[in-house]
Order: structure tokens, then sequence, then C-alpha cells
């Protein structure tokens, strides 16, 4: 018997396995082409555009998107898996053949988890790196065109002060976690704090002690403009201060967010942003394994007793209800309203108990 259900639980696992596997290369695939049309329309304009940097541009992209969609494919293809086995009448076979409903659930939680510590591990850090390396290849199609680099972040501002006064850096775009930036405007004041002059450059770049203004643009109160190839402003300020202020969580890596995380508070700064990030990274895992649960609780239920469309419905909502759940506590813990770790595993907490006792009620009554 052991042998029998040893090697039902290794087909239930390899069956949601390329269930989930397929679902991900779908949308993987469907997500890179609809970047790539997109992308190819912005650059239209361009002459002499390159069609292979136009598609490395699209697919550095796409890494980083499908991350966030992953529990999702976790999810669809739990169900997808299940509800094939149920109207094929194999989760009868496996019960006659003495298997309970958490045996032949526990493979698929099993691969969930490993899926996600991959994720974690190994998908994350190469979907930050490529997304770094898709900012630089836009900075190149789109030139002083930045309106490529500022996608969800949006602005940057950062603030400095030397012993020649205040500095207010903005930039629409950034790259190499803030060393790099593009579409910058800089007002500077005096040590009295009163402005001195307006700065716009194209680019700037951040080297040992000075911020490397490119193609700048200075207005000074009673002065005609100037233009300056090249404008150098002085700062105190370090890289790594620099990428705690332009670096958003999502662009580092798993393993370099707890430097990060240091970097922020040696240097006082709020680090609940990197805090949080690290905390869902962690909690991925356990949130694949809550979707295989959820999943799986309304996915055993035998095509002959109907309500197929219901239970599939129902199984989408959750993941949708548990999904809301997830964006609310991380915009509670980005207000400082809620603690990073409740905010990151309230969502797996949630979806884990929802997915078990809808599994204990239909398995044990």
């Amino acid at each position: 018997m052991s042998v029998v259900t040893g090697t039902l639980a290794r087909y239930f696992g390899m069956r949601f396995l390329s269930a989930m596997l397929l679902v991900f290369v779908g949308i993987f695939a469907l997500v890179a082409l609809l970047d790539y049309i997109e992308m190819m329309r912005r650059a239209g304009d361009i002459p002499n555009v390159s069609a292979l940097l136009v598609a490395k541009t699209s697919l550095y992209r796409v890494p980083q998107v499908t991350e966030r969609i992953m529990p999702f494919c976790v999810l669809i293809g739990a169900m997808s898996c299940y509800l094939n086995l149920s109207r094929r009448l194999e989760l009868v076979v496996a019960r006659a053949a003495g298997m309970s409903a958490w045996q032949f659930i526990a493979p698929a939680v099993i691969v969930a988890l490993l899926f996600g510590v991959f994720a974690t591990t190994i998908y994350n850090p190469v979907s930050a790196t490529l997304h770094e390396r898709s900012k630089r290849f836009e900075a190149e199609l789109f030139g002083k065109s930045p309106s490529g680099l500022t996608s969800v972040g949006g602005s940057y501002w950062i603030n400095q002060r030397t012993d020649e006064g205040q500095a207010i850096v903005h930039a629409t775009g950034s790259r190499g976690q803030g060393v790099n930036l593009s579409g910058v405007t800089v007002f500077t004041f005096d040590a009295g704090g009163h402005f001195k002059a307006r700065i716009e450059a194209r680019a700037a770049d951040l080297a040992t002690g000075e911020w490397q203004l490119q193609d700048a643009n200075v207005y000074e109160l009673g002065v005609l403009p100037k233009n300056h190839p090249q404008y150098r402003l002085k700062t105190n300020l370090t890289p790594e201060q620099v990428r705690e202020s332009f670096a958003t969580p999502e662009t580092v890596p798993f393993w370099e967010l707890p430097t990060y995380i240091k970097i922020a508070e040696h240097a006082g700064l709020v680090a609940a942003g990197y805090r949080l990030q690290f905390q869902k990274l962690l909690a991925a895992p356990f949130l694949m394994a809550a979707m295989v649960l959820l999943a799986t609780s309304v996915s055993l239920r035998f095509f002959r007793f109907g309500g197929v469309q219901k239970m599939v419905l129902s199984g989408v909502a959750a993941g949708f209800l548990l999904y809301v759940l997830s964006k609310v506590t991380e915009d509670l813990s980005k207000a400082e309203l809620m603690h990073p770790v409740a905010a990151a595993w309230l969502p797996v907490l949630v979806g884990s108990l929802t997915g078990f006792i809808a599994l204990l009620y239909q398995e044990d009554g």
C-alpha cells in the first residue's frame, strides 16, 4: 500500500508542477508579447531603432512583472490540475487506493513551497538585475526622453546639505539604484537658506564628492541662462545613501535587502519599505502553499455532482480577495500603521486558514 501511495503522490506532484509551469509560461509569453508591442509603439518615431535592443529591453522587464503574479499561477495551476484529475475520475481511484484528500494534496503543497523558495532565492535576484539592465537599455533607446524610465516609481527626490548650502535634487528616472539619474532638476540654496539657482540637466552621475551633471542649463536670478556640457555639483552623499533614497524595494535583490535595511537604520531613515519587501519574499513560499489549499478547497468536488463553474468562480474570487488583503496590508505598512512582519504574513495566515478550514469541513465534516 505504501508503494502505491508513494507512486500516486509523485504522480499528483508532477501533474501539479506541469500545470503550474504551463500557466506560468503562458502568462510570461503573453506579458512579453504585449510589452514588446507597447515598446515598439513607443520606439516607432525613433530613427534607425534596433529591433534587437527593443526586444531585449522588453524581455528584461517581464520577469519582474511575472514575479508579482506567481501566486495566481499557483492558484490557477492547482485548480486546473485537480479539476482535471476529478473529471478523469483519478481522484476516485486515489481514494479507492486508500489515500485521503490530505495525502494527494500534500505533494502539491510541497511543490508549491519549493517553487516559492526558488522564486525568492533565485528568480527575484535575477528579475531585479534584469530590470536594472532594462532601464539602461531604455536610456539608450529614448535618449533625452525620460518617459521610459518613470514607470512605477514616478519621480524621485533627495535633499543634501554641504558647507556651500542646501540642494534639492529631483529626477524623473533612476538607474543603478540611484547612482545614475535622468531628467534632473536641482534647486540650490545658500547657507542662509536663500535661493541661488535652478539647474536642469539631461542626466547626472554620482562620483566621489560630487554630482556630474550632463548638458546642464543653469538659471540664476538676474543672470542669463548658461549651458554647461558638464556641471559639477558638490555633495557629501555616499552611494549607499543615494540608493536608500532612490532605490525602490522591488528593485533590490533578496540577498541585498538585509544590507539596505541596516544602511537605512544607521542613517536614521525609514526602512519600512525594505523590511516589508524582505518579509514578503520570506513569506512567498508559504503564500504559494496557501494558494494550493485555497485551490483544492474548491477543486475536489466530483464532476458528476455539478457546480463546477461556481467552484472555479469561488476559487478565483478567493484569490482576488487575498490579493486585495495583501495590498491593503502593504499600504498600511508603508504608512507605518502596521508592522512589516504582520503586513507580510497576515495574508498568508488568512489564506492558509481559509483553505485548511474549508478542506477540513469537506473531508472530515
